[in-house]
């Protein structure tokens, strides 16, 4: 029989109905309190028989330090008894991701190969410029999507990451810039896109409850202005992206007709070119001082003519889209089976957009020389080659004999 402190209530207009709310603990049986809600650090408190009043004290406490002040050790909360150190510890923890490895690129890009604790590797970028620091966060392991153009595409999927694998590259970043506690001003990092490994969309749930983390006053305090989701056009969540997260949007959109993004964007092939730009139309607002990115990469001889660039105006006018273009000069991988359009072409395509009134800078490639560009992510497990991974299992093995 489950007692109270199993039971969560349902707000509503009626009397709150229990339900069970399941906590799952790690190898070492500690739960993990990283991505909980206030409510479900509450929650957590309670299903480890703490009393209600004291685990709603503790549950606000525990959300100060873990959010506001980065804490990862009950030691440090001083505003917690001392006595209660040691029953917190042995109950819960507050993690981070595993670091396999962290790169620095030549023009300051980080990049961070990270680990989770199902031995799964995912990748993280921090891209610093003179007025903002953006960090691009990952939301799933792989990525189904496929597009021909992008090394993560080549991945296979194989999950998605939970909310605290996706908050946690935040609250990693922040330790690694020595940023807490928690400031809205003169900090480095302050913006974030989900533009890494994954399409958003399709982990939608974890996404957004992770935001509303990293979005909280109390918390993070990271302004939805500051936040930017990016998908290659999952129309049917779009509407509740906007509707539960409320963040910028960016649109992958690199083809405008339906041969060439079927090709370099398999999913035009289920949601195509019009359905999505109708969907952006019906983003909620959206206006000329909060655009939609529309990301372009640029392919030599793909989508790269002038003729590209007028049905590229014409399809935004029609729909009538207060929009942002970024051209992205592509970033070549081992493998990839196209090139990068030559600067001439780039700038002949970005005048004729510029010429019609709509925004077209060409991106600057950042972190090429740590594969930390856009299109490049994938992680090193997976860049390994079948020969080299015998390799090593046949070293392992001989080491085990010696």
């Amino acid at each position: 029989m489950q007692t109270a402190a199993n039971l969560m209530p349902i707000p509503g207009h009626i009397d709150p109905v229990p339900v069970p709310r399941s906590f799952v603990p790690r190898s070492d049986g500690r739960i993990d309190l990283l991505g909980l809600s206030l409510t479900d650090l509450r929650m957590a408190l309670e299903t480890s028989q703490l009393e209600e009043k004291q685990a709603k004290l503790r549950a606000k406490q525990l959300w100060h330090w873990i959010y506001n002040r980065g804490a990862t050790e009950f030691s440090a909360m001083t505003d917690i008894s001392k006595t209660m150190h040691p029953w917190l510890e042995q109950r819960f923890v507050i993690s981070r991701p595993n670091v396999v490895e962290a790169q620095v690129s030549t023009d300051g890009t980080r990049k961070w190969l990270l680990r989770s604790d199902d031995a799964q590797d995912y990748e993280m970028v921090f891209i610093p410029d003179a007025d903002r620091g953006t960090l691009c966060v990952s939301s799933q392991v792989g990525c189904t999507l496929n597009c021909t153009f992008c090394h993560t595409g080549t991945m296979r999927l194989v999950r998605n990451l939970t909310p605290a694998e996706i908050v946690g590259q935040v609250m990693l970043a922040r330790d690694s810039l020595g940023e807490w506690p928690s400031q809205p001003e003169g900090r480095m990092l302050t913006n974030i896109v989900m533009m890494g490994m994954g399409e958003p969309l399709y982990n939608f749930e974890n996404v957004r409850d992770a935001l509303k983390l990293v979005m909280d006053g109390a918390g993070l305090a990271l302004s939805r202005r500051r936040i930017t989701l990016s998908t290659s056009g999952v129309v049917p969540m779009m509407a509740r992206a906007g509707a539960e997260i409320g963040v910028n949007l960016a649109v992958s959109l690199h083809a405008v007709t339906k041969e060439v993004r079927d090709e370099i964007v398999p999913l035009n092939r289920k949601y195509g070119i019009e359905e999505l730009l109708q969907a952006c139309a019906d983003y909620p607002g959206t206006n000329n001082a909060r655009r939609i990115t529309f990301e372009y990469v640029m392919l030599k001889d793909k989508n790269d003519s002038d003729d590209d660039a007028r049905e590229l105006v014409r399809l935004l006018r029609k729909y009538e889209l207060p929009a942002k273009v970024n051209l992205i000069p592509f970033n070549p991988w081992p493998g990839a089976q196209y090139e990068c359009s030559t600067p001439e072409r780039i700038k002949s395509f970005s005048s004729i957009v510029f010429g019609a009134g709509i925004s077209a800078p060409v991106r600057t490639p950042r972190g090429r020389d740590i594969d930390a560009a856009c299109g490049q992510l994938k992680t090193a497990s997976e860049k390994k080659s079948r020969a080299q991974i015998d390799r090593e299992a046949a070293a392992e093995a001989d080491a085990a004999f010696v």
